[in-house]
């Protein structure tokens, strides 16, 4: 399995947990492609609403992709994004700046925000945890942790 991170804004996050689904990269398929069912996905949210909406800087939804391929919708004649199933986990948003020490994907600590840039992104088992332990009550973590 891999853990992702997926970049987006909080109003975006939202609309996908209602959704039970994820985009990512203005809705182009190439990193869908890479996930597989069963891997996990944490979201961050620069800001609160896209794209000039207030800064939030945290992590705003986990959950897990639940099928095998990317599908494209018809959200509007001219916009048909790409899309993966999400089992989300109920979880509280949690600041990216009390982990950014624990998080070793951050290589540089002084500019902790440049790995986010790149959208979407692998993560390792450990900074997954580290996410994870500050989203989801051990409760629900441990009925989910290894399905």
């Amino acid at each position: 399995m891999t853990n992702w991170i997926n970049t987006v804004s909080r109003d975006h996050v939202e609309r996908g947990v209602r959704g039970r689904f994820t985009q990512a990269n203005d809705g182009k398929p190439h990193m869908l492609r890479k996930m597989e069912r069963g891997d996990w996905i944490i979201f961050y949210s620069p800001r609160t609403v896209y794209p000039d909406g207030p800064p939030l800087q945290a992590f705003t939804a986990i959950g897990r992709v639940a099928d095998d391929e990317p599908y494209q919708v018809e959200v509007s004649p001219d916009f048909r994004p790409w899309r993966r199933n999400v089992d989300f986990l109920d979880c509280t948003e949690a600041p990216v700046r009390p982990l950014i020490e624990r998080l070793e994907f951050i290589e540089d600590k002084a500019r902790w925000g440049y790995k986010f840039r790149f959208g979407v992104f692998r993560i390792d088992d450990h900074d997954l945890e580290v996410i994870r332990s500050s989203m989801v009550p051990a409760s629900i973590e441990e009925s989910t942790v290894g399905t």
